[in-house]
């Protein structure tokens, strides 16, 4: 599921602007009849292009946000660890509202235009119809600008494919984004400080048949009850995603070795298979390292590692 197709969400007054910028465009074809009838059908034209134009803006708005009810556990889970679930539903509702109101409005005045007597009387209709129009969108201003912000976040979401899932796992600054360039085509970006994976990084392990999807998650503090929406997306990628889990221990003194295992007991609640490799050998204490190579049964070899994780896909 991708969530970057969404259109930008334009604000009320865009949104009539460019309606009635459409209004300018309109070429009228020659009319029959007497001047008050010619009038009525050119102004019903006027009224169809700007409902036409309205509609389509809202609806595109509607269209483009995934059906909130229809998310897979691990979409609508991290979707409201990012967003203000409520208010977004509620937003699509009110653009919903506003949409049902515009075309009967739009249903109403033309009635009235056809009903004129008086030409003098559609310039007045018009301009009555436009006025409560854009009183219908200004009340929907605030919730087109709620999803406009939901839009931006949402597209920074990742694209998960189904297929076996490898999640790595650890500790901030522990290697994990390291490790995926390392057994994928991924290039992260990486630097020399914590919490640089701000989302969820994704690479693909292919060896002949095989088809492995690796996830980088951001790096995860042993604290599940104050965990913040990075923390949360990885998580959520093991609990939903993944189908193997690889943890990586740091022997370095970034994190002590009881914090890092105090992380692992908390993986190992969502059962799944764990495998373990140990990242920052050529620093690391090597006594510190062995240990954890034994009691762990660890890889430290990416390429070795990478014919494991495939062996089990």
């Amino acid at each position: 599921m991708g969530f970057d197709s969404i259109n930008k969400v334009e604000s009320a007054q865009k949104i009539l602007d460019i309606a009635l910028k459409r209004i300018s465009k309109v070429v009228f074809k020659k009319q029959r009849g007497d001047e008050l009838s010619k009038a009525k059908k050119k102004e019903l034209v006027r009224f169809d292009v700007v409902n036409q134009n309205v509609h389509a803006s809202l609806f595109r708005v509607i269209r483009d946000f995934p059906a909130l009810d229809n998310l897979t556990e691990f979409y609508s889970e991290l979707l409201k660890a990012s967003l203000d679930y409520d208010k977004l539903k509620q937003s699509l509702g009110a653009v919903n509202w506003a949409d049902k109101q515009a075309r009967s409005l739009v249903i109403k005045y033309k009635k009235k235009s056809l009903a004129a007597n008086t030409q003098e009387q559609l310039p007045r209709l018009r301009r009555e119809y436009l006025g409560r129009l854009a009183s219908v969108l200004k009340q929907v201003d605030k919730n087109l600008s709620y999803l406009e912000e939901s839009r931006k976040i949402l597209k920074g979401f990742p694209v998960i494919k189904s297929m076996f899932t490898v999640c790595i796992a650890g500790f901030p600054n522990v290697g994990k984004s390291t490790l995926l360039g390392k057994i994928t085509t991924s290039k992260p970006k990486i630097k020399d400080y914590a919490f640089t994976t701000k989302t969820l990084n994704l690479g693909y392990i292919k060896e002949d048949d095989v088809q492995v999807q690796v996830i980088d998650t951001p790096g995860t503090l042993a604290r599940p009850d104050r965990m913040n929406n990075i923390e949360k997306q990885a998580y959520l990628a093991i609990k939903y995603q993944a189908d193997l889990v690889v943890f990586v221990f740091d022997p370095t003194d970034t994190y002590s070795i009881s914090m890092q295992e105090q992380l692992l007991e908390i993986v190992k609640k969502y059962r799944k298979p764990i495998i373990f490799y140990v990242s920052k050998t050529d620093i690391a204490d090597k006594e510190k390292s062995e240990r954890l190579v034994l009691n762990y049964d660890a890889f430290t070899d990416p390429a070795i590692l990478k014919k494991e994780i495939s062996s089990k896909a």
